[in-house]
Formats: structure tokens, C-alpha cells, sequence
């Protein structure tokens, strides 16, 4: 039990603790799992590929899963998926509608940019929403800062500042060691953080700094626009020395939204102010009078900017909610098709 207590075990579930284990690695259809002892190569048992309906209810990188294990091969079944307390969800780039969980049962997420050309607070707006959703605590964590001027680097903050309402900013150089310190602070023991961020933005070299050990490949970024390459290719739980547990993740470029719809006001609570102050209920927030948004926007107290990605977002939820609603629904249809299907076949056959 204790060795599970290390993993972050917390009795949340009837389960006997001899059949837990806490997945790892993911990589495809093989799962790395392990019951704080030792580690086996899990895959699901029959029973659960033909019962599972949707794609979130796989296992994913720090999920608890109730398991049968086979010692003497150090191979294990997984045989479902314990209650999760968190989890940190996108949608799959593209047109399809499914949902992706990067990780899951976590208490901090760690989002992470670079102060350079790449730095880009729209995203970082996406990244909190996700993680004010997920039910864990988002912290900015800005990088390379040993490349940037100091001006430089209060442009980057004054900017951040300005969309991370009331969330923690860490400035860190994996150079000169500046700012890991304070990271620390937010690694406590058996508990789970992840690192969340596009590709080149150090998350990899973050992982090597914190166990003070090359465990993660790293590449250069592109100079010519800051961007960074694929280094990571699947997600990863590693142990750090003081006995937290931090999840490195793929780069995540293009960050489609799922589900996020009583997040937005958590993320925008000065844009939802703001509108609450308007002189009229139904305020369109465009040339009625006494609107305290266009106040606010033409006395420099909101920016523009940050208002229009304020109501993208708003459009984007509504139009993923429709297809998701539609998608339920033509799901739906099929269900009771094959339904009417088999009872037709079922009393023909009488």
C-alpha cells in the first residue's frame, strides 16, 4: 500500500490495492503501468475493448486502473479504469468530433512557452481554459530566459499578465538554473503535475533539469522562427528526487477546445465583470450606450485583442456544443436502428 501511497494513491475507491496500478507510459495500444514495485507491460482484456464506446474512456498517463497481473512474465490486464479526479482533455485536430485526454488524475498543470518569437498569449488562453476545465492548477512557466533582453522580458510578462488572470508566472532558464527553484515550490510529493506546451518550448529539457539527468531527448528550435521540433512522442510519467510525479507530453501546436463551457468566465473573469456592468441586461456590447466593455476597451482598461479572442472563443464552444450535439444524435439513431434491426430478424426467425 505504501508504494502505491508514492505513485499519489488516495483511497477513493473500493478497490483492493493488491490489483491497482498507476499507467505511466502510453504508447499506442500498450500501456507501461506499475504498482509502485515493480512495472509491467498492461493491454486490455477483451471484455473491456467490447464494452468501450467512447475514446475518453481509455486509459491514459496517470490514470489508476484496476488490473490482473502476471508476475512471472510482468505482463498485466487491464481491466477497467478507477474514478478520476481530473483530467486534461482537447479535442482531436481536425473536422472529427472526438475528445483526447493528454492526462489524468492531476493536481497542477504546468504550461509551458518560451520568450521568444513563439510566444503566443492567445494559446496560453486556450491552455488555461483547458486546465481551469481539467480540475487541476494552471501555472504559466515562461522559458529560455537567458535568451531575452530584460526589456524583453517584461514585454513577455506585461503581456502574459495581461490573459493569466490571477494565475502563478514562472520565469525559468535551464542554463543558468534561474527559476527552478520556484518551480519546486509546485512539485510537492505524491503529487502529480504535467507540462503541457507546443513543441520547443524546453518541456523536455525542464525534465531533465528537474531529475538532474538526461532522460528526454531535446532538439534545437528553428532559428528563423523560433518554433520547435518533435522531440517527445509519447506522454511519460517520471518520479522526481523529492518524490512529486511530473508528465512530459508531445508539443501540441493546433489546441482545439471540448467541453470548456463553464470554464470561460474563470478565464475571462475581467471581460465577465465588465459585462456585468453594462447599463442594459441584453448589452450586444457594440454601440448601445452605458456599455462598459467598449468603456473599458477605449480607455485601455481591456484590450481589443483580448476581447475578440474572448469572443472567438465564445463562438468556438457554441460551434463544438453543435457538433457534439449532433454527432450524440446520429449515434443515437444508429443505436436504435440495429435495436429495431435485431428485434425484425429476431421475429422472423419465429
Amino acid at each position: 500500500m505504501r508504494k502505491l501511497e508514492n505513485l499519489g494513491w488516495e483511497q477513493f475507491d473500493q478497490t483492493n490495492a493488491e490489483l491497482v496500478a498507476r499507467v505511466i507510459t502510453v504508447q499506442k495500444n500498450s500501456y507501461r503501468i506499475s504498482d509502485g514495485t515493480l512495472d509491467y507491460i498492461g493491454h486490455l482484456s477483451g471484455k473491456f475493448i467490447n464494452e468501450v464506446e467512447n475514446p475518453l474512456d481509455f486509459p491514459a498517463v496517470g490514470d489508476w486502473v484496476e488490473v490482473q497481473k502476471l508476475v512471472d512474465e510482468q505482463k498485466a490486464v487491464i481491466k477497467r479504469i478507477l474514478p478520476r479526479k481530473s483530467k486534461f482533455v482537447r479535442q482531436v485536430a481536425g473536422l472529427r468530433t472526438d475528445a483526447q485526454i493528454i492526462a489524468a488524475n492531476i493536481d497542477t498543470v504546468f504550461i509551458v512557452n518560451s520568450i521568444n518569437q513563439d510566444l503566443n498569449v492567445r494559446r496560453i488562453e486556450r491552455y488555461i481554459l483547458l486546465a481551469y476545465e481539467s480540475g487541476a492548477k494552471p501555472i504559466i512557466v515562461l522559458t529560455k530566459k537567458d535568451t531575452c533582453s530584460l526589456d524583453e522580458l517584461e514585454l513577455a510578462l506585461s503581456e502574459v499578465e495581461n490573459v493569466a488572470i490571477g494565475v502563478p508566472i514562472i520565469t525559468v532558464s535551464n542554463i543558468t538554473g534561474e527559476g527552478i527553484e520556484e518551480m519546486w515550490e509546485h512539485l510537492l510529493p505524491k503529487k502529480t503535475a504535467a507540462l503541457l506546451g507546443s513543441s520547443g518550448v524546453g518541456k523536455s529539457t525542464l525534465v531533465n533539469t528537474l531529475l538532474s539527468k538526461e532522460v528526454q531527448l531535446t532538439n534545437d528550435i528553428r532559428e528563423e522562427d523560433s518554433k520547435g521540433r518533435h522531440t517527445t512522442t509519447h506522454r511519460e510519467m517520471f518520479m522526481l528526487p523529492n518524490g512529486a510525479l511530473l508528465i512530459d507530453t508531445p508539443g501540441m501546436r493546433e489546441l482545439q477546445l471540448w467541453d470548456v463551457d463553464s470554464s470561460l468566465d474563470a478565464t475571462f473573469e475581467d471581460v465577465e465583470v465588465l459585462e456585468k456592468e453594462c447599463r442594459f441586461n441584453d448589452c450586444q456590447h457594440d454601440t448601445e450606450p452605458g456599455c462598459r466593455v467598449q468603456e473599458a476597451i477605449e480607455q485601455g482598461e481591456l484590450s481589443l485583442g483580448r476581447y475578440r479572442s474572448y469572443l472567438k472563443l465564445k463562438r468556438e464552444i457554441a460551434f463544438e456544443k453543435r457538433k457534439q450535439d449532433k454527432k450524440l444524435h446520429i449515434e443515437e439513431k444508429n443505436k436504435w436502428k440495429k435495436v429495431k434491426k435485431s428485434r425484425q430478424e429476431k421475429y422472423k426467425l419465429k
